[in-house]
C-alpha cells in the first residue's frame, strides 16, 4: 500500500515523462529490484520501452514469440527463469479491459507471493496513470507511432472509442487497419445500463480528395450516431438521424453501416444493416447465423426506403462478428479474395483457442494484412462482441466479478 499511496501522491502533477521514474521508485517499496514500462505500437506488433531519467537501456520486444509478448497476448502474468540480475515478472498493462502494454518487474530470487500480488496492484495503477496522462501530452502517442500518421488518419482515430471494453457480461473489441492512412472506416460503441450499442461505418468519398472526403463523412456519421444515441432514439430513429445529417452535408456521399443493440440481460440482438456486409453469429465454435442484409439502404439514401430491424436471440458464449468489405475483399498476389469463408474459419479457430477477444481481433486483422502482403487496398475493420452471460439486476454498490483474465497469478514459463 505504501507504493500505491506514493504513486497516487505523485500522480497529481505527473507528466508522462515522469511515470517511468515513478515506477522505478515504487519497485523498491514492494520488494522488487526494478520496474520498466513497455507500450504496444498502434499495430500491436512491438512492445516499446518507455524510458526516462537514469533508467537502464532496454530494447523493444516483438509481441509475437517473446515472453513479454505472451503476457500482452494472453493478458496474463508470465515469469521467466532466474537470470543473473533477478527473475523477470511480466504483467499486462490493462486499463479496464483495454491492454496497451506490459510491465517488466525485476525480482530477487526466491519471490514471495505477497510481492507478486503487490506488483500486480502497482501495475494496475500504472496502467491507469499512463492512460490518463496520455490525454494531456503527445509523449506516449509519439512513442507508439512507428511511421508518420496521415492527416485523415489523425482526424479519424482521435474520434474512435477505446479498442476494448467489458462489463463482465459483454465484451467488445474492435480494430482498424491500415493504421496510419485510413479511407473512411469507423466503429463506435457505448453501454448504457443493460443495453450495448454497436456501430460500424464504411464511408465512400469522391473527387480528388476522396480519402479525406470519406473521413469527413465517417466523422459526420459518428457524430450523428452519438447525438441520436445520447438523445435516447431507437434504432430506426437513429438511422434516419444519421441519414439526414449526411444528406444535408453531402447528397452524393454514401455510407454503408451496421447499427446494433444487445440487451445484456436477455441476449436479444437488434440490428439494421444499411447496405453493409452481414453480421455473423458464432456459437460453440460454429457459424450458426448469417444475419440478413441489407435491411436498409446506405446512409444518404434513407428517405427512399423504410429500414427494417432484424432480431436474433443470442445464447451465452455467442460471438457477434461485424466487419467491413475491406476484410473479405482483401486480395492475395494471385488475385484471390480473403473471402467470408476464410474470415469465419479464422474467427472460429481463434475463439476455439480461448484467446482474449482483443487478441482475436489483432490476429484476424494481421492475417488480412499478411494475406495482402501488408498493403491493403481498402480499410479492414473488425468489431467483435461476446455475450458472456446474462446480466442480473444489481445495485450501484455491486461490483462485477473478474472474468478470469486479470493477472492474479503468474504463469511460469522458461
Amino acid at each position: 500500500m505504501q507504493a500505491v499511496r506514493q504513486l497516487l501522491r505523485q500522480s497529481h502533477h505527473a507528466r508522462p515523462e515522469d511515470i517511468p521514474e515513478m515506477a522505478r521508485r515504487a519497485a523498491g517499496l514492494v520488494g522488487a529490484i526494478d520496474m520498466i514500462i513497455y507500450l504496444a505500437d498502434h499495430q500491436q506488433r512491438v512492445l516499446l520501452p518507455l524510458l526516462a531519467g537514469d533508467a537502464p537501456a532496454r530494447e523493444p520486444f516483438p509481441v509475437d514469440g517473446t515472453l513479454a509478448g505472451r503476457a500482452f497476448r494472453t493478458v496474463m502474468a508470465c515469469t521467466s527463469d532466474a537470470e543473473r540480475d533477478g527473475r523477470r515478472l511480466w504483467l499486462p498493462l490493462v486499463d479496464g479491459a483495454e491492454r496497451f502494454g506490459v510491465l517488466e518487474v525485476v525480482l530477487p530470487h526466491p519471490v514471495a507471493e505477497e510481492v507478486v500480488s503487490d506488483c500486480v496492484s502497482v501495475a494496475s495503477l500504472l496502467a491507469e496513470l499512463t492512460t490518463t496522462r496520455s490525454q494531456y501530452s503527445d509523449t506516449i502517442e509519439r512513442l507508439r507511432r512507428r511511421e508518420p500518421m496521415r492527416l485523415a488518419a489523425e482526424m479519424l482515430r482521435s474520434q474512435l472509442p477505446p479498442l476494448t471494453f467489458s462489463t463482465g457480461n459483454l465484451t467488445i473489441s474492435g480494430l482498424l487497419e491500415p493504421c496510419y492512412d485510413v479511407g473512411g472506416d469507423a466503429f463506435d460503441y457505448a453501454v448504457n445500463g443493460d443495453v450495448a450499442h454497436l456501430a460500424l461505418f464504411d464511408a465512400v468519398g469522391h473527387g480528388s480528395s476522396a480519402g479525406m472526403g470519406a473521413v469527413i463523412l465517417a466523422s459526420l456519421a459518428l457524430a450523428g450516431y452519438r447525438n441520436a444515441r445520447r438523445a435516447g432514439l431507437d434504432l430506426i430513429a437513429t438511422y434516419h438521424h444519421i441519414d439526414r445529417a449526411v444528406r444535408e452535408h453531402d447528397r452524393r456521399g454514401l455510407i454503408t453501416a451496421v447499427l446494433a443493440e444487445v440487451d445484456q440481460r436477455t441476449g436479444l440482438l437488434r440490428m439494421i444493416s444499411a447496405g453493409h456486409p452481414s453480421g455473423i453469429v458464432i456459437r460453440h465454435g460454429k457459424p450458426v447465423r448469417v444475419l440478413p442484409t441489407p435491411t436498409a439502404l446506405p446512409v444518404s439514401l434513407g428517405d427512399s426506403r423504410v429500414p427494417v430491424v432484424v432480431e436474433e436471440a443470442l445464447e451465452p458464449g455467442d460471438h457477434l462478428l461485424l466487419y467491413t468489405d475491406g476484410v473479405i475483399e482483401a486480395r492475395s498476389a494471385d488475385g484471390d479474395q480473403f473471402g467470408i469463408e476464410r474470415l469465419v474459419d479464422f474467427t472460429v479457430r481463434a475463439v476455439a483457442d480461448g484467446l482474449p477477444l482483443p487478441e482475436t481481433t489483432r490476429r484476424l486483422v494481421h492475417a488480412i494484412l499478411e494475406y495482402q502482403h501488408g498493403r491493403l487496398q481498402d480499410d479492414a475493420t473488425v468489431l467483435l462482441a461476446e455475450w458472456v452471460s446474462p446480466a442480473s439486476a444489481r445495485s450501484d454498490t455491486d461490483l462485477p466479478e473478474s472474468d478470469g483474465r486479470a493477472p492474479l497469478a503468474p504463469r511460469r514459463t522458461g
